[in-house]
């Protein structure tokens, strides 16, 4: 049968995705020689899965829509378990296509925009990545399947934005947006947690057929975390900042990233999840107050934007932020339409936006005469509403100050402890000690460097600990036999980090981990 195939719609752009990163490091496609087969791979998945969803279609259209598919079981451990299961009803269906089309079109106009860009082949490769991702997200039959669409789909959006890594703005940005989803992620997981706790499954049809028993408390808990997971990645107030510093990658990756799929994925899953988020009236009174802030938060803030990306990225945001306004109101019929249109003019505005730009010589628009004369609004607008300040504040400051602590631990602490170099004089107990024998003193005996603010004290403090028993029980007690046992761990310590380090076995590191998950 048709929908027994249904696999194969996200399977085909990543196996695709694998066969250009296999030939990649094998060289068989690399340069501009091996542009067009690049191109004919990515192309003619993401074809075939496009023609897979077109045939569920058209047997929909005659016999029905095949709903729930079960094709077996996935992960299963104790009481839990996941299956291997396609939800192909009508929201499935629409959105599968939605986004095969979108892809497809996407796929083709990179062809001839990213020519001899350095960077083709990775980029096709993680283009087909996020279409399998997607394609994966929206017909997946329960919360496990669909979150592993998910992050699949946020680790490729984070690989683009950063695609120009060289860049210090484009690597920074990329972490911005990278960390503020993982907020959202952790709302998923709670979400998938009380699924198993209350429902004893997170399958979609048994989440949303098991509502009836269920108190408003507990469908708000259930919900509520898998509508944090939807505000982040659809970027909605508090966290909208993020989706207009992610337009550092090409244009195509913005066009279908954040211009018509991945920030409606939040938007689908709260579709998704209608008879839930029904039986919380808090959580809809707040989706739309939350959606109505993102879409005048998007409005003011396009209005003062003097380049045509920015501007249509607010235009974006103000559209999400109405969708979600719409569902609050209990009007999800009217916001799977504006999902849909919204989804494909905004995806023509940001592919033929670099062609407009071209053909545009007059300056940008100025700022309506309403919005200047009301500064405190205007300076709201060109400041995002401080909302950039906020996420620093909150999220890239103590992320910076818990990565200098975690660098100062493994240099003061961790590279002694293996006897490996570090960027101080004393570079360990270890070189102390050989430089004491040599006659040659480098640092104060007992020395570990200096720690900032309360962690950085008792790093400090450990480190002191550890030196003392380095220097005084371990090194003074071994002896020279001791001394060679530790240059010799040391050094194959530095041949492993050396070959891991290597192209190669990066990517059969990658390749296992994901024999491990699947």
């Amino acid at each position: 049968m048709p929908e027994r195939l249904v696999w194969l719609i996200p399977a085909l752009p990543m196996l695709a995705a694998a066969w250009i990163g296999v030939g990649y490091v094998t060289g068989h496609n690399r340069g501009e020689a091996g542009e067009r087969h690049t191109a004919r791979v990515s192309q003619g998945a993401a074809a075939l899965s496009l023609f897979l969803v077109l045939s569920l279609d058209a047997l929909a259209l005659f016999k029905g829509a095949p709903g729930q598919i079960r094709l077996g079981e996935w992960l299963t451990s104790g009481d839990y378990r996941v299956a291997l299961s396609f939800t192909l009803d009508g929201l499935g269906l629409a959105m599968s296509t939605l986004v095969a089309f979108v892809a497809f079109l996407t796929l083709r106009f990179s062809v001839n925009y990213m020519h001899r860009e350095p960077g083709y082949q990775r980029f096709f490769l993680l283009l087909s990545l996020f279409t399998g991702a997607m394609l994966l997200l929206v017909t997946a039959g329960n919360a496990v399947l669909t979150f592993a669409g998910w992050e699949l789909a946020g680790v490729s959006s984070y690989l683009l934005i950063a695609y120009a890594f060289e860049r210090p703005t484009a690597a920074r940005n990329a972490t911005r947006a990278f960390v503020t989803n993982r907020i959202g992620d952790a709302g998923f997981i709670l979400g998938i947690f009380l699924a198993f706790h209350w429902f004893q499954s997170v399958e979609w049809p048994t989440l949303l057929e098991g509502t009836e028993g269920l108190s408003s408390l507990s469908a708000g808990m259930v919900t509520g975390g898998f509508l944090l997971a939807a505000l982040a990645k659809s970027a909605q107030v508090p966290f909208a900042p993020w989706i207009s510093r992610a337009l550092e990658g090409p244009t195509p990756s913005s066009a279908i990233f954040y211009g018509s799929l991945m920030v409606h994925a939040g938007l689908y899953l709260v579709l998704r999840l209608q008879p839930l988020f029904e039986q919380a009236p808090a959580l809809m009174a707040l989706l739309a107050a939350l959606g109505l802030l993102t879409a005048l938060y998007g409005f003011i803030g396009g209005l003062v934007q003097s380049d045509a990306k920015t501007a249509l990225m607010f235009s974006t945001t103000a559209q999400t932020g109405l969708i979600f306004l719409e569902c609050g109101l209990g009007w999800f019929e009217l916001a799977a339409w504006h999902l849909a249109a919204h989804a494909l003019w905004r995806a023509y505005q940001f592919l033929s936006a670099p062609a407009l730009m071209h053909l545009v010589s007059r300056p940008a628009r100025p700022v309506p005469p309403w919005l200047q004369r009301r500064r405190a609004l205007y300076t709201a607008g060109l400041r995002r509403f401080w909302l950039d300040h906020l996420a620093d504040w909150l999220l890239v400051r103590p992320t910076q100050a818990l990565a200098r602590e975690v660098q100062s631990f493994d240099e003061q602490v961790v590279n002694r402890l293996v006897g490996l170099p570090t960027q101080i004089d004393a570079v360990s107990s270890l070189a102390e000690w050989e430089a004491r024998q040599r006659g040659v003193v480098r640092t104060p005996e007992g020395s570990v460097g200096r720690g900032q603010g309360v962690l950085g004290g008792l790093m400090e403090w450990l480190g002191s600990i550890l030196h003392w028993f380095e220097e005084h029980l371990v090194l003074h007690g071994g002896g020279g036999g001791l001394l060679k046992t530790m240059h010799r761990i040391g050094g194959y310590l530095l041949i492993i980090e050396q070959l891991l380090s290597q192209p190669r076995y990066l990517w059969l590191l990658i390749l296992v981990t994901f024999v491990v998950i699947i």
